[in-house]
């Protein structure tokens, strides 16, 4: 997955205007997994987050993410290349707009897919249900978690997102 991320990070040099960290999303494993890592490419350190998938993307609410899709009001995750944008305050709160880079993303914008926190991603919602609540597509992480994810990632940066068995 990290050999496939920085793959597209070299694809994408162009639009990508910060090199020293990225985000990789492994949809691979269950939302109970801290499975959203930073990745300092300068040292090799990760610093791992839980993520929610899409509801779209996980319909019988299993945990697992079964399919992508890029299709508008899918509710689900997108994968492939995706820069990070501007940092706004909207519905969600503290939130950073997401470009998609890929086919595979490339309506991460007009479907408003975007990284913010939520109150169904945490330590106390995988104790009572064994897994994270699901977005409607967007990187949906723990409140406590996204001042860390903002600020490392900010605008610029890349996030990979992909699963070694769904096909995208």
């Amino acid at each position: 997955m990290l050999q496939r991320a920085l793959d597209a990070l070299e694809q994408h040099h162009a639009s990508i205007g910060y090199r020293d960290l990225i985000g990789v999303a492994d949809f691979s494993l269950p939302s109970r997994a801290p499975r959203f890592h930073l990745v300092n490419l300068a040292d090799g350190s990760v610093r791992s987050h839980l993520v929610a998938h899409g509801r779209g993307s996980d319909p019988s609410h299993t945990g697992w993410l079964e399919r992508f899709s890029n299709e508008p009001h899918s509710n689900a995750t997108s994968a492939g290349a995706y820069k990070t944008g501007s940092l706004y305050v909207g519905a969600h709160g503290r939130s950073m707009r997401l470009e998609g880079l890929d086919p595979t993303n490339s309506n991460a914008l007009s479907r408003a897919i975007v990284v913010h926190g939520a109150w169904y991603v945490n330590e106390q919602v995988i104790g009572r249900s064994g897994m994270l609540g699901r977005s409607q597509g967007c990187f949906a992480v723990a409140d406590s978690s996204l001042p860390e994810i903002m600020a490392r990632l900010g605008p610029g940066r890349l996030i990979y997102a992909d699963h070694d068995k769904v096909p995208a």
